[in-house]
């Protein structure tokens, strides 16, 4: 017994192969050296949006009067993100405008995001800056060309930079930071929310699995068995967490893209 105990923990002085970051820096597996070059995650983009774009085809070209269970369900998440996000936030009318892009935005992250718990895939197609970064972009292009339409540049400018009802002098510091929250503090902290959530959740689940791997095929002993059950269990309570995660983080940015774009209409000053 003693024996048994002490040549685990030998073999435990090594430990398992953890996660980090650096999973994330795949290597180039298509077309490398081009500026064609893929990898992992660029391809799981690609299979995804394949996918999510077929089964949605197919589901809107088989479309009946009396919905099934399938298409019952689509549409119940496109009445969703209509009704409690678009609608709710910006009305029926202006919400009209941005549904389309909002919808878009909600289901592609949502796929992109459980791609980290797809047999195959095993990694969130959001778990790298670039993807947040193209969605947030994509939010506050919307959100100027709507203030420059609606208000025209230079008052959206002036409303955006030198906030109504402040004394002159207050100008001197609230500008700046007006200009930085403009450019960089929103769409980096929209980026960096969706952007830490996936990475984070994606290695913590492999830290489960990696533990489990270990304690109950790579340390041949009972007693470390014991911590092996108990690291699968959490990696598969993990698993469903990241799926709630996953669902979570689309609706939060879906949110809070029709708030910004709907923030630089006059009305919501």
């Amino acid at each position: 017994m003693n024996e048994a105990l002490l040549n685990g923990l030998a073999l435990a002085a090594d430990g398992p192969k953890f996660p980090t970051v650096n999973d994330f820096l795949l290597p180039q597996i298509i077309f490398p050296g081009t500026p064609f070059a893929m990898n992992r995650i660029i391809m799981v983009r690609i299979i995804a949006t394949v996918i999510m774009l077929i089964i949605l085809g197919i589901s809107a070209a088989r479309a009946k009067l009396i919905p099934g269970r399938w298409q019952g369900a689509v549409e119940w998440v496109i009445e969703f993100v209509r009704d409690q996000i678009v609608y709710q936030v910006m009305g029926k009318e202006r919400g009209q405008r941005y549904l389309p892009m909002i919808t878009t935005m909600f289901f592609t992250i949502l796929v992109f995001n459980l791609c980290g718990i797809i047999p195959g895939f095993n990694i969130a197609a959001t778990a790298t800056i670039t993807m947040p970064l193209v969605f947030a972009g994509w939010c506050f292009c919307q959100y100027w060309i709507a203030g420059i339409r609606e208000k025209g540049l230079g008052s959206f400018l002036k409303d955006e930079l030198f906030p109504k009802g402040v004394p002159a002098p207050i100008y001197i510091l609230l500008t700046p930071i007006q200009i930085l929250e403009l450019l960089v503090i929103r769409p980096v902290s929209l980026t960096l929310r969706l952007f830490a959530n996936m990475v984070s959740g994606h290695i913590t689940v492999g830290v489960c699995l990696a533990a489990t791997q270990w304690f109950l095929i790579e340390i041949p002993n009972k007693l470390w068995s014991i911590l092996g059950v108990g690291t699968l269990a959490a990696g598969l309570i993990m698993t469903l967490f990241e799926i709630l995660v996953a669902a979570l983080q689309a609706f939060i940015f879906a949110m809070l893209t029709t708030a910004y774009i709907n923030m630089s209409y006059p009305e919501t000053e």
